[in-house]
């Protein structure tokens, strides 16, 4: 096994332990800062670290695109290349093409598409996806998989799911003959259906993978369906390997997912959010281009040992968005993805000591409080 994980402590389904992988351990839950194009934006890589990220995720339709994987693979890799040596996590890619590319075409062998960039033609196959990752030098594989639109009928999730099937053992068939592979994992698809979600989870388990995603979920189903598909799904999981559900998500989203036995998260919010001027706080978003904080002297959290978080008054950070300076990007961004982790070092704390249902209540109340005005 290529990643292997140690549960220390659990509380109801919620658990924490360590995903052990060949670039180093992953306290968990986890979330993963995304570093779409070999760079989580706005921010340099030890100061991600800095925020205790403990692995990030690269993707692979960008990298394959621009600057290329085997160029990157020819400079020594990801890790090298854009100077980050603890694990790194690849996306297969597939969700990429079916969102962003011109003119994508689906047939059993892959994905036929034109770039989005430059209009070259390219065929993503879940050969070419295991290919592509080996030459980034990927720790955790994702496997190229079919993200099932929403709403899709019954009929459509099987079929999908189906097709996603046959491409993860494709996928692990052809990971298995490559060289200094990294740990690969299935991905569980069948849209909201339980019993379409159940026999995915069969047959990614008889197939044999190092972990375990959950996929195509915050796709606009909203947080109650995607609680009760969750509910339907993960019992059904092994408990002996990771469980990561991709592209999530809000706070509330991840607190409530771990209260259902989810392990890894990844999701584009922090950093997005962070240069469009809104941060993520204890009490709830806050958006630094409201009016009221152009002369509001607070900082985001005084309490924080994030310097952007505790340094920077909130009238500045207004003027710095409002101004589209690059330095508001970067300290919101660096605020938010410390805001993240420091959620997931309590949620772990939490569930270590026995207590992740109070710290659901006070998290929930924390949150719908709001934040405060001042005096």
């Amino acid at each position: 096994m290529s990643a292997h994980l140690t549960i220390a402590a659990t509380d109801g389904a919620a658990r924490t332990g360590i995903l052990s992988t060949r670039k180093g351990d992953i306290r968990t839950p986890a979330f993963m800062p995304v570093g779409t194009a070999g760079t989580v934006k706005a921010m340099y890589t030890d100061q991600v670290r800095e925020t205790g990220a403990d692995i990030i995720l690269g993707n692979t339709y960008h990298l394959m695109l621009r600057p290329g994987a085997e160029r990157i693979a020819r400079l020594g890799g990801l890790h090298r290349f854009m100077n980050w040596q603890r694990p790194i996590l690849t996306d297969s890619g597939g969700f990429q093409v079916m969102s962003l590319a011109q003119l994508r075409k689906m047939t059993e062998e892959g994905v036929a598409f034109q770039s989005h960039i430059d209009g070259s033609k390219h065929l993503l196959t879940p050969e070419r996806s295991m290919e592509i990752q080996n030459f980034l030098g990927s720790d955790i594989v994702m496997v190229l998989d079919e993200c099932t639109p929403h709403p899709a009928t019954h009929d459509e999730a099987r079929q999908s799911m189906e097709l996603s099937m046959r491409w993860a053992r494709r996928s692990r068939d052809h990971h298995r003959n490559l060289p200094n592979h990294g740990a690969l994992f299935g991905i569980v698809q069948g849209s909201v259906y339980a019993d379409v979600r159940q026999r995915s989870v069969a047959t990614l388990e008889e197939t044999g993978f190092d972990g375990y995603a959950v996929g195509g979920l915050a796709v606009g189903e909203g947080q109650e369906i995607m609680f009760r598909v969750l509910e339907e799904t993960v019992p059904h999981m092994t408990s002996e390997k990771a469980r990561y559900l991709m592209g999530v998500g809000k706070p509330d989203d991840i607190v409530g997912a771990v209260a259902r036995g989810i392990d890894m998260f990844d999701c584009v919010l922090p950093t997005r959010s962070g240069r469009t001027g809104q941060a993520f706080t204890r009490y709830g978003p806050v958006n630094i281009r409201n009016a009221r904080h152009a002369e509001d002297p607070r900082p985001l959290d005084e309490n924080s040992d994030c310097p952007a978080s505790r340094d920077y008054s909130r009238a500045y950070l207004h003027h710095l968005v409002k101004s589209n300076e690059i330095l508001g990007a970067m300290l919101m961004t660096w605020h938010n993805l410390h805001y993240y982790q420091q959620l997931m070092a309590d949620i772990r704390g939490a569930i270590a000591e026995g207590r992740f249902t109070a710290f659901q209540k006070r998290f929930a109340e924390d949150q719908t409080r709001g934040d405060i005005d001042p005096l």
